[in-house]
């Protein structure tokens, strides 16, 4: 049996994080949720996941916050981190790379499908 990867996944639209929440799950990934950079920042604290996946546009502290929070810490910044946002603009898409981002995926343009092999592929 294949040792079950967690990922935590940083969005604030509950219906996004049901969806991905499920899908995942069914995948056979263990799923940890945060609905804002800072409560994604206090998990971190307490448990490194294997994969982050990570909205930019959120309340209390966005996803570029996050992202420059985690580049400051030698282990924080080791977790890979892939941005499934609504922001497609490429200087967005540049600073998240910028920032450490392994992918930056527009969710109009993946199904739930195609990022579960994206997560595959970079977890692998």
């Amino acid at each position: 049996m294949k040792e079950r990867k967690t990922i935590l996944l940083v969005e604030d639209d509950i219906f996004l994080v049901a969806a991905y929440k499920d899908g995942l799950e069914r995948e056979g990934f263990i799923i940890q949720v945060a609905t804002d950079g800072e409560e994604a920042m206090a998990q971190l604290a307490k448990e490194i996941p294997d994969l982050i996946l990570l909205d930019l546009i959120m309340p209390v502290k966005d996803g570029f916050e996050v992202l420059e929070e985690m580049h400051q810490d030698a282990d924080l910044k080791k977790i890979p981190v892939i941005i499934l946002t609504n922001l497609g603009q490429e200087e967005d898409i540049k600073k998240g790379k910028e920032l450490g981002a392994i992918d930056y995926l527009v969710k109009a343009n993946f199904t739930l499908a195609e990022v579960v092999k994206i997560i595959e592929n970079h977890l692998k």
